[in-house]
């Protein structure tokens, strides 16, 4: 697990020194090249700033980082799971293709147990890891200001209507809606659990959801009405903030947030939402012990629907809120998302109280 990992200044040393006892174990990912590598790879050392740390290829996949060509770091990868490791080799020699359940079926893989294991190690099917890589090409070509035919080949859709329905079901409106700058600004940061949106003004953050929520196109619909359709491409300082800071806490250095927040919501609602802020990272609560903590005790259903109106994940820690039974209940990003989350603050809980 991520969290398991030793800390980034530990990390670090061991990528300088070529250290091969972390062969296997650890991956460095580095920020301005987009590569990730093995920590024994030959190649030039990055700053130290510039580097993240993840316990899987996997992981530094989901991320958005492409394998090293001199240290080969998803051949461990084949060697556990030949399918995933053929595919994912597969996806990134040729990451504009159009897969295909028949592509897959031609390599000489069941489908079915594909798509499990694709499911059990990344929470998506290698058909949707794919297609979402290629609306990120296409995202990153129109937040820098290119036309929409040059990001629909740059996500090397065939068509120009292919594109717009694939860009509207993610965002909920077609890409000649979203112009390049705005009041309102969306961007995409990658994370080890996967990618999501960020959403900010000039000075607050206003959402940040994995892109694989299903109520992500109607929360950017209700930010682009209350902006007046001045929801554009782009971002501000506030989403620089939370991507920094979101770096801190997969890398396992801080699970403070102190980017600036936007929250349009009842009163009950921001009761809510600011007592999902006091619970200590490594700790969780039911929705019972929240309802009675803002002084509503029998209001628990209330809390369970303003917890699923957050939009502004992780900074809001709505994964931290479970069933009075234990169980982790709904979440938007997913139970797997849920309950790797849970996993990785647990460090922070160590940190806290050690021993």
């Amino acid at each position: 697990m991520l969290f398991d990992l030793p800390d980034h200044d530990t990390l670090y040393q061991a990528l300088l020194a070529r250290d091969a006892r972390f062969d296997g174990q650890a991956y460095v990912c580095v920020a301005t090249t987009g590569i990730f590598c093995r920590l024994t790879c030959p190649a030039r050392k990055p700053r130290p700033e510039n580097c993240s740390f993840h316990d899987t290829v996997g992981a530094c996949i989901a991320a958005g980082f492409r394998p090293c060509k001199r240290c080969h770091p998803l051949g461990p990868a084949a060697q556990a799971d030949p399918a995933i490791g053929a595919l994912l080799a597969a996806l990134e020699a040729d990451p504009g293709r159009r897969w295909r359940e028949e592509d897959i079926a031609r390599m000489g893989f069941d489908l079915s147990t594909v798509r499990r294991s694709f499911k059990r190690q990344f929470g998506m099917t290698f058909l949707e890891m794919a297609r979402q890589r290629r609306l990120r090409e296409g995202f990153g070509s129109l937040a820098e200001g290119q036309k929409v035919i040059s990001a629909q080949h740059e996500a090397s859709f065939d068509s120009a209507s292919a594109f717009r329905r694939a860009f509207a079901g993610l965002l909920g409106c077609p890409p000649a809606a979203l112009r390049q700058g705005g009041v309102l600004r969306a961007d995409w940061i990658a994370t080890p659990l996967g990618d999501m949106i960020a959403v900010a003004s000039e000075r607050h953050l206003h959402l940040l959801e994995f892109v694989e929520r299903k109520g992500l196109p109607a929360e950017l619909a209700r930010l682009r009405e209350d902006a007046k359709g001045d929801l554009g491409l782009g971002r501000f300082a506030p989403t620089d903030q939370i991507e920094t800071e979101l770096a801190a806490y997969f890398a396992g250095r801080s699970a403070r947030f102190d980017t600036p927040l936007a929250q349009a919501g009842s009163a009950f609602s921001q009761a809510v939402w600011a007592e999902l802020q006091r619970i200590p990272a490594g700790q969780t609560r039911s929705y019972g012990q929240i309802a009675a903590a803002i002084g509503r005790p029998s209001a628990v259903r209330a809390v369970a629907r303003a917890n699923g109106a957050n939009q502004i994940a992780l900074v809001v820690p709505c994964h931290r809120v479970i069933g009075a039974d234990g169980s982790l209940t709904g979440y938007g990003g997913g139970l797997w998302r849920k309950q790797r989350l849970i996993e990785i603050e647990q460090a922070y809980r160590r940190a806290d109280h050690p021993g």
